[in-house]
């Protein structure tokens, strides 16, 4: 029997609609939707286990988003033609995902919970990646999985001075303005993108756009989920255990402790060991029975604690765990061509967060290649970021690149692109180690590759710099504190992480989580403008150091010139079975790539000696030479015949002289007036038969011609 599904449809304000749908595939799921947008169509699914591992005192959630290559009539690439491990692309957008649904789960719900996508049909005029939020926040809400949702995201772009809400990828190339929001109906929780250095009240602007059709999209959804008869009530779930008076024993115990620790301004290492000595004492007053009945709630309870001293100190004194005040940057050195050997490097250290940057500069064989279901493209600039355990003293098992370090060099790569020349030659890599890390290392990544890649005398449009900003606020006074340059253990105990890069005139990119439930206007406009101001302090630190990109590259490192040929000639300079360019390669000891490009042949060559790069554009010059009617070319003679002279114009190009264009007066003998070997001016007058006309007389003065009338009078 066909099911009859259940369906639901937002109107977008251009027409356009995007269709939920539900009760028709993957029935067996807690919760299943397929959202369609033109021909695209993903499938999301929402399951939690009924029961729950007690000893589990977090949230066990997995955000799974999957692209199918039969989705845009692809096969996959590799051996096995199967999908296999995610593309980089397709873990940013669970990350994007994750990062607005988690928090809305219930504090004490610990039940392992699976969301996944797929898309299954794929339009070339919708970004698939718009819509995996809206359709994982349905697949819950029509379920009974507990959740305080539902929640949105949309993508939201400025074109031509224009808003625009889910862009396809051709109007997203030439946005201003490219971010993905994410929210619930009563505020924006989630925001990353890149743009091109707009200002901060543009960025507000696109973040409010993009709110109201977050809003009118969890409408819709509710109004779906009411008719889902398994969407309400929520399932129950063992609840955590509360002792109101162990708190309150708690709190009167070590608050003032933690308090007084807390101002002292300590470094982290020093704070943390007089913080666990604190629970230690705490630990002491415990008996056996009370410890194995309650050992667990006591270290929540006292972390409770710990985080709500640390909090009030801010907010009553404007005082941070370092000592800080709540605008004060931490303090900042910087170091250039730390690495004698690599293309560029830098080192950015602000407080106890350090990032060395690498860049290495090479052809367009070394681009990163992107072959996806549904993007096929070529980055010749990208940046990586590494995550070493030992950076926060930590020894961890090594698994590989975590999603976290694909995020956050994914942003910093953002923060940098805009600034880094079309026109550079270069394929262009740039690696960050962080070495040391205690709050948002991905702005010490922006900052220290922004030095690097002008210490390796990429001509950057401008300088990058990054801060990373913090919120405290209390829901019951209504106090806030904006907190810039945050530590990590602000990040943990605050309510927003907001990291901002741009130039000196304007924003480049951004990441923002925010957990209070309503995020006023004012304060995201005072951490705005105060990140500015610490953007801007930071830039001129960075600015100490190295303020311009160096004029060109090192001088050990390959040097790149780029030039055009028509493309028929492609095959001449490469040679039978590449021989000559191997040949040329070898001789020069150069690279030189070729390649085809919108009917032109374009040639890379790169090397570190400029006068052997001539050597091989001269030898291509040759190969490629074609004579042009109307221009003069100096040329050697090469043969002299009766009736001329041929004339060598270039190596392998020879014309014809003839003697009556030799001269405007009579020539009996050509060897009279020129020689093997002489080298002689001459214009190209025309082709005869696929053979050049040259002619010396036309670039000789012409003499006067002779009155024929005068002189018929003076006989």
């Amino acid at each position: 029997m066909t099911p009859k599904p259940i369906k639901e449809t937002i109107q977008l304000d251009d027409g356009r609609t995007i269709s939920i749908e539900t009760g028709k595939l993957a029935k067996q799921a807690d919760g299943s939707v397929v959202v369609r947008m033109g021909n695209t169509m993903l499938l999301a699914t929402a399951v939690a286990s009924k029961e729950i591992n007690p000893d589990i005192d977090f949230l066990p959630l997995t955000v799974d988003y999957r692209e199918k290559f039969a989705s845009s009539g692809k096969f996959p690439g590799g051996f096995f033609k199967r999908e296999g491990r995610p593309s980089t692309e397709e873990i940013l957008v669970m990350r994007l995902v994750d990062r607005v649904l988690r928090p809305l789960f219930p504090k004490d719900y610990h039940a392992e919970t699976q969301v996944m996508i797929q898309l299954m049909s794929h339009d070339p005029n919708v970004q698939a990646d718009s819509l995996a939020g809206l359709a994982a926040s349905a697949a819950l809400a029509v379920s009974d999985i507990p959740f305080e949702g539902p929640i949105s995201e949309v993508r939201v772009a400025k074109i031509d001075d224009i808003l625009v809400i889910n862009p396809s990828y051709e109007e997203g190339e030439k946005a201003t303005i490219d971010l993905m929001v994410g929210g619930t109906e009563d505020s924006v929780t989630m925001v990353e993108g890149q743009m091109q250095e707009v200002s901060e009240e543009e960025m507000i602007e696109a973040i409010e756009f993009a709110h109201q059709a977050i809003k009118k999209q969890i409408e819709v959804q509710k109004k779906l989920a009411e008719q889902v008869s398994k969407a309400f009530p929520k399932r129950d779930y063992p609840k955590a255990e509360e002792d109101e008076a162990l708190y309150e024993q708690i709190e009167k115990s070590v608050y003032d402790k933690i308090y007084n620790i807390a101002k002292e301004g300590t470094g982290k290492k020093e704070r943390s060991e007089k913080f666990n000595a604190v629970k230690d004492e705490l630990i002491e007053t415990f008996s056996e029975e009370e410890l194995e009945e309650k050992e667990k709630i006591i270290g929540e309870y006292f972390h409770k604690v710990m985080k709500k001293a640390v909090r009030d100190l801010i907010l009553n004194e404007g005082l941070r765990l370092d000592g800080r005040k709540t605008d004060e940057i931490r303090p900042i050195w910087t170091e250039t061509d730390y690495l004698p050997s690599v293309h560029g490097s830098a080192i950015f250290t602000r407080g106890e967060t350090q990032a060395l940057a690498t860049v290495t500069l090479g052809t367009s064989r070394e681009v990163n290649i992107i072959d996806g279901a549904t993007q096929s493209d070529e980055e010749s600039f990208y940046l990586h970021y590494n995550f070493p355990p030992f950076s926060t003293g930590e020894a961890r098992p090594l698994r590989g690149t975590s999603r976290r370090e694909i995020g956050h060099g994914h942003l910093a790569q953002r923060a940098l692109e805009p600034m880094v020349p079309e026109d550079s030659p270069y394929t262009i890599r740039v690696v960050s180690d962080i070495l040391e890390s205690n709050g948002s290392s991905s702005m010490a990544t922006v900052c220290a590759g922004s030095m690097a890649l002008m210490d390796a005398g990429i001509q950057m449009k401008k300088a990058v710099s990054g801060i990373a900003m913090g919120l405290i606020y209390d829901e019951e006074t209504k106090k806030y504190a904006v907190l810039s340059d945050i530590l990590g253990d602000e990040d943990h105990l605050g309510d927003m992480d907001f990291k901002v890069t741009g130039t000196k005139d304007g924003i480049t990119a951004c990441q923002m989580d925010i957990k209070i439930k309503d995020l006023k206007r004012e304060i995201l406009e005072k951490a705005l403008h105060q990140a500015k101001e610490g953007r801007l302090h930071i830039m001129r630190e960075m600015e100490k150091t190295i303020s311009e990109p160096r004029p060109q590259v090192k001088d050990f490192v390959p040097k790149m010139v780029k030039i055009e040929i028509p493309k028929e000639y492609i095959g001449a300079v490469i040679g039978k079975g590449g021989k000559d360019i191997q040949q040329l390669q070898e001789e020069t000891d150069t690279t030189i790539v070729i390649e085809e490009v919108d009917g032109k042949g374009i040639i890379e060559i790169m090397g570190t000696d400029m006068d052997k790069i001539q050597q091989v554009i001269d030898r291509i010059d040759v190969i490629t030479f074609e004579p042009e009617v109307g221009e003069i070319y100096e040329g050697k003679v090469v043969s002299i015949k009766d009736f001329g002279a041929f004339i060598e114009i270039a190596p392998g190009t020879e014309g014809l002289l003839h003697v009556s264009e030799i001269d405007w007066k009579r020539i009996n003998n050509v060897s009279d007036v020129l020689k093997e070997g002489d080298t002689v001016k001459v214009k190209l007058l025309g082709m005869d038969r696929g053979k050049m006309k040259l002619s010396r007389k036309v670039l000789l003065p012409r003499p006067p011609r002779k009155n024929k009338r005068a002189n018929n009078n003076e006989k």
